[in-house]
């Protein structure tokens, strides 16, 4: 190879080096949804989405899964984290699982009065998946 062809490479390795580093930074400092104002895409009660998922985790995972899902149950328990302040929900599903909320930490810093064991709530966040448990993450108390 001559000077003249491995100076191109390289100018073109540097170019395509920048461009990916852009991207990904770029996508690292995206700014989260905003599920407090966003509206939700499916609205669902406690009891049959734990039921879709553990029955069929794939055909719920195609429809609910990095969607805004609103949430409607019981309230099996609250609790608050160690170190990180996370306020965990559980709604009850009548079954062996449950439907884990994470609260936004940026919006609730303690739990909510409206939030009490055995009292109906309905809560809105991003649905994050199936692990023994249906998990939403950066949940709200919806309206």
């Amino acid at each position: 190879m001559t000077y003249k062809t491995l100076r191109n490479l390289f100018l073109a390795l540097v170019v395509v080096g920048a461009l990916g580093g852009y991207y990904a930074y770029r996508q690292w400092n995206k700014p989260h949804r905003e599920v407090e104002q966003a509206e939700a895409a499916k609205s669902v009660d406690a009891t049959a989405l734990f039921e879709e998922f553990s029955s069929d985790e794939t055909a719920a995972n195609e429809k609910y899964l990095d969607q805004i899902v609103q949430v409607c149950g019981s309230v099996a328990s609250v609790s608050e984290g160690d170190g990180d302040a996370q306020i965990t929900v559980q709604l009850a599903t009548g079954g062996m699982g449950v439907v884990l909320c994470s609260l936004d930490p940026e919006k609730y810093s303690d739990i909510p009065s409206g939030i009490k064991e055995g009292q109906q709530v309905c809560l809105k966040g991003i649905c994050t998946g199936y692990l023994m448990d249906v998990v939403l993450d950066r949940c709200v108390l919806a309206q």
